[in-house]
């Protein structure tokens, strides 16, 4: 059996106009797995996910209550979101494979990433994180709290936190013991905690790691034969949302690395995943799917999805 890394993006998990409840998120992990379910019994899965609407909110919780209680660095607040996702995953998957009579395990891994502690990101914030903003409310919140704001992807303002280049899962080992029992893992929730080595001591750093591009790190560490990332849309789209955009099914790597280079992808949005996948090809991965959830299995069948391939 093909092992898999399956990255699901944060539809999974919040839908436009979710207000973030527990109760929220738990049913639209349930409706995650409803769609994905017989990709459990086709492959070794280990799942990943993002958190940053989760982050972002612990990170407001401690915002606000900071003279109650001492405020928590950017890592420890990513550790306490990949619990809290985990949890949420874990309760609608099981919900789902209890109904239709899938006999695996799931354990969540809390995860670290090493990352490079010279990396330039840390002087130039880019990662999304939290709930969106009006650009008057943004630039207010920017010049009380001292964050970094800007414009994402058409769809308001956010803050923007570090995101430095993930070079190693540093629970690889764990995470592939768990896929071959038979078992599922959940594991770099939002990218992995981001951690550098200080005189070989692993000390947690204050960033946020883009999902994809860890999922493919992963992939490289497990060996991994196949990466699907889960979006909100069936296929990746040249010119998207113009009159001439055009979906794309089946693709080189090399047209693929064309694409990103001629600017078809937006920062926060497609151009990660769309990176991630080629690194996850170049790497040695047979192929990475990019679809939703809801079209994952009709991907399967070749009906629609995003195919990138050596």
């Amino acid at each position: 059996m093909e092992t898999l890394v399956l990255a699901v993006g944060g539809n999974a998990l919040l839908r436009p106009g979710d207000k973030g409840t527990a109760e929220e998120q738990i049913t639209r992990a349930r409706q995650t797995a409803e769609a994905i379910y017989p990709i459990f019994e086709k492959f070794k899965v280990v799942v990943t996910h993002g958190n940053g609407p989760q982050v972002g909110a612990i990170l407001l919780q401690n915002e606000t209550s900071k003279n109650v209680v001492p405020p928590m660095p950017l890592d420890v607040c990513g550790a306490m979101s990949q619990g809290e996702i985990g949890y949420f995953l874990t309760r609608g998957f099981y919900d789902v494979f209890e109904e239709q009579g899938i006999d695996k395990k799931i354990s969540v891994i809390l995860t670290r990433v090493l990352v490079d502690e010279n990396d330039p990101a840390f002087k130039n914030p880019t990662k999304p994180i939290g709930p969106f903003y009006t650009e008057e409310e943004a630039k207010k919140l920017a010049e009380e709290k001292g964050w970094v704001v800007v414009e994402d992807s058409g769809r308001g303002w956010r803050r923007v936190v570090p995101s430095p280049d993930p070079k190693e899962v540093l629970e690889k080992d764990i995470i592939k013991m768990v896929i071959e029992s038979g078992n599922i893992a959940i594991a770099v929730g939002g990218g992995g905690i981001p951690v550098i080595r200080k005189n070989s001591i692993i000390v947690g750093v204050e960033g946020v790691i883009d999902k994809d591009l860890a999922s493919a790190t992963l992939g490289k560490n497990i060996n991994a034969d196949k990466m699907f990332i889960l979006t909100s849309v069936e296929q990746v789209y040249l010119n998207f949302g113009q009159p001439n955009q055009r979906a794309l099914g089946e693709i080189s790597v090399d047209d693929a690395e064309k694409y990103l280079k001629e600017g078809h992808f937006r920062k926060g949005s497609m151009y990660p995943k769309v990176l991630a996948a080629i690194r996850f090809v170049r790497r040695g991965g047979k192929e990475v799917l990019i679809t939703s959830p809801e079209a994952v299995t009709r991907a399967l069948d070749g009906e629609t999805g995003t195919w990138i391939v050596p």
